[in-house]
């Protein structure tokens, strides 16, 4: 993906009256992310940036160790791969805005093409100051071989030119996970990893996914959970509630597509009301304003969005009657009920080494996913 990636969807569609704000705009009043004051963990980032951009930094604990987080992080799936030899200056310079706008928590995976290396690319000489989440997809050459998954690791501490052990270390969409998870405890153990957990976000695996925040002693979980997509209200939240386990939420933006259901309305006044203006913001303030919600991971490749999403850094959260407002007011729009089976990421597109890599077995295949 190219630093001046033209497919990318309209700024018109995910926000609304932008051109007050936005990184130009900011700049220009004298609190763009080039004027955030790097680090600034404890207040906010700027002074007189508007509306809830301006207030405190909300953090929630990790209850293993009690390490406070900010409730924003960064994602990397598909928006930080690129192809060998391609511009990655994008990356780093999201990554730079994210930092001085407060984030710390960055997470990754070797599955996701370059964006591991890209990641430890744009974090050069700060990477033992992030709160690295990371995963492992381990097989091994026979059951309870365990020499894939710690090349799997040492690779990633290479990646991610990181000397201190990463932050997260969890089991990729519960592969292999009756192996990998005593593995990760051992490396816990062995002080190779500081937390461990389990992720997915398929539906259909959630009852699989609280059974393991339910029996294996987990200090995080990843899992999908979004203003359209709740289902994790149903047992995984509870259960991590019941159990003291970390809630990193992957998906909450729903890879694009609650944008393109927005389109370009603006944010109902019940948002408004509340200081939030831009659809991001909304989207991402609903999901961390759930109690038993650490940490949301949206994902982005331009510097403009990220200024969006990190506005649900601060702020006061809406009450829970406010939430099912604001819940009822988007179910009514025409698509969302369908949003399940749209396609991710509509109008962009990120040519990376995952994409390349999935476009000759689609070629080749009489069957495909829908």
């Amino acid at each position: 993906m190219s630093e001046t990636d033209s497919t990318e969807a309209s700024g018109a569609t995910r926000r609304h009256a932008l051109g007050a704000g936005g990184l130009a705009a900011a700049a220009a009043a004298g609190v763009g992310a080039g004027a955030l004051t790097p680090g600034a963990t404890g207040s906010a980032a700027a002074s007189g940036a508007r509306g809830r951009g301006g207030g405190a930094l909300i953090t929630r604990p990790f209850p293993a160790t009690g390490e406070r987080i900010p409730v924003i992080g960064l994602g990397t799936f598909m928006t930080f791969d690129t192809l060998p030899g391609a511009p990655r200056g994008h990356i780093r310079d999201i990554v730079r805005c994210f930092r001085r706008a407060g984030g710390a928590v960055i997470d990754t995976s070797p599955l996701y093409g370059a964006a591991e290396a890209n990641t430890g690319w744009a974090i050069a000489g700060s990477a033992d100051d992030v709160f690295l989440t990371d995963k492992i997809w381990s097989t091994g050459e026979h059951l309870w071989d365990d020499s894939h998954a710690l090349r799997s690791l040492e690779r990633s501490m290479e990646r991610l030119s990181r000397d201190r052990p990463l932050s997260v270390v969890t089991c990729h969409n519960l592969v292999n996970v009756d192996v990998v998870l005593p593995l990760l405890h051992a490396w816990r153990k062995e002080g190779r990893i500081r937390h461990l957990g389990v992720t997915h976000h398929d539906i259909a695996y959630f009852d699989l996914l609280a059974h393991w925040v339910e029996r294996g002693a987990l200090d995080s979980l990843q899992v999908r959970y979004s203003i359209r997509t709740r289902d994790a209200e149903r047992r995984v939240l509870p259960a991590a509630a019941d159990h003291g386990t970390a809630v990193m939420v992957n998906m909450p933006l729903e890879k694009g597509r609650l944008h393109a259901v927005v389109g370009d309305r603006p944010p109902p006044d019940e948002a408004l009301k509340l200081g939030i203006d831009s659809w991001a913001e909304l989207f991402l303030t609903w999901v961390v304003a759930h109690p038993a919600v650490t940490c949301a991971l949206p994902a982005t490749s331009r510097p403009e969005h990220l200024e969006e999403n990190v506005r649900a850094m601060r702020g006061a959260p809406p009450d829970p009657e406010t939430r099912e407002r604001l819940a009822a007011l988007l179910a009514e729009l025409p698509g969302f009920a369908d949003l399940e089976t749209a396609p991710w990421y509509p109008g962009k597109s990120y040519p990376g080494l995952v994409s390349r890599a999935q476009a000759a077995p689609r070629e080749r295949s009489p069957w495909w996913p829908s």
